[in-house]
Order: C-alpha cells, then sequence, then structure tokens
C-alpha cells in the first residue's frame, strides 16, 4: 500500500501499529524511501512509542491525549501529533507541547464546519483532521484551516485492496493530489 501510495505521488506515510510487523515495514521504508517521511500511527503506549523511535519513526500520531507520551516524543526530537476531538482536548494537547493537533473524528461531528469552528479561537494551533475524510471533502478541509489531513480508507478502499488493484489505487491518490492543487 504504501509504494502504491507513493507511486501516485504521496510523499508522507504512516504505518499504523496495528498492523503486521509495523517496526520492520517502517525500517524498509526508510530504506527504499528516504524522498519520504515515513511515520507511525495508533501508538498507545511508552512502549510503543519507544520501539517507533527505536525503527527510525520520523513522527509519530496517537488515537489520544498522553502528555508522558508528548514529552517522551520531544525529548527525542519527534514530532507526535496526538489525537483529540473537543477545544479541551485540543489546547490541552498544545499545552502539553504538541506542536499538532488530529482531529478525530473529524466527519463525524461536522467536518469543515467543525474545523472552521475551531480555527476562531484557536487559530494558532495547526490542526490535522482525520476519520471520514474522502476525495470530495478533503479540499473543503483544507479550506477551512486544515493544515495536512490523514487519509485511508478513501484512498484504499478495500475492495481494491482485495483485488490488489494497485493501479487504481494509485490513480486514486495521482487524482487527489491534483484536485488538491
Amino acid at each position: 500500500m504504501a509504494r502504491t501510495a507513493v507511486a501516485g505521488g504521496i510523499r508522507l506515510i504512516e504505518i499504523t501499529w496495528t498492523c503486521d510487523r509495523p517496526q520492520q515495514l517502517i525500517q524498509q521504508l526508510r530504506e527504499e524511501r528516504p524522498d519520504c517521511t515515513i511515520g507511525c500511527g495508533t501508538i498507545l503506549t511508552q512502549e510503543q512509542l519507544k520501539s517507533a523511535i527505536a525503527c527510525g519513526s520520523q513522527f509519530c500520531f496517537t488515537p489520544h491525549i498522553d502528555v508522558n507520551l508528548i514529552q517522551t516524543a520531544i525529548a527525542a526530537d519527534i514530532p507526535i501529533i496526538p489525537g483529540a476531538l473537543t477545544p479541551t482536548e485540543i489546547v490541552q494537547a498544545s499545552q502539553a507541547g504538541a506542536e499538532y493537533v488530529k482531529v478525530f473524528p473529524i466527519q463525524s461531528v461536522g467536518g469543515a464546519r467543525y474545523l472552521e469552528s475551531l480555527k476562531g479561537p484557536l487559530p494558532h494551533i495547526p490542526l490535522i483532521p482525520s476519520g471520514g475524510i474522502d476525495l470530495d471533502n478533503a479540499v473543503r478541509l483544507l479550506e477551512a484551516g486544515a493544515i495536512a489531513l490523514v487519509l485511508s480508507r478513501a484512498l484504499f478502499p478495500k475492495a481494491l485492496l482485495k483485488q490488489q488493484d494497485w493501479l487504481s489505487i494509485s490513480q486514486r491518490v495521482s487524482s487527489l493530489l491534483e484536485k488538491l492543487g
């Protein structure tokens, strides 16, 4: 999947810690694709974070706010993007030292309209929406103030994955990047 995303033009790849052998995948992709930024997602514990750092992860996403994880990543000079949903959680993540905050699950709470509402009182906190982002709402989220987007299911539909239709997936990636300008 990562190779297909790169073939389509994406240069920032997240390997979820819930997949099979994430450490080896991160190391392999770092070696194969030095032109890409390779990191991990769904980090829940200190042990996982330390393993991610040890295998060369260049950034980490968490689905939640954990001040200890944020401090460990900062000490290791690894960008960490904690997940948050409410304004209180977003501010807590920022105050704990996170440079960016993942707003998850964005589509469940209003998508671009919700992001615009957050940016009003929190314009200084860079937000990265995740959850339910697709080819149709990606542009609107960027217009609403997102600095980046987390996409997976929209680019990698289950049917295409099952068929291993890498060409169609690569074309979806290219189309998205073209649409985003």
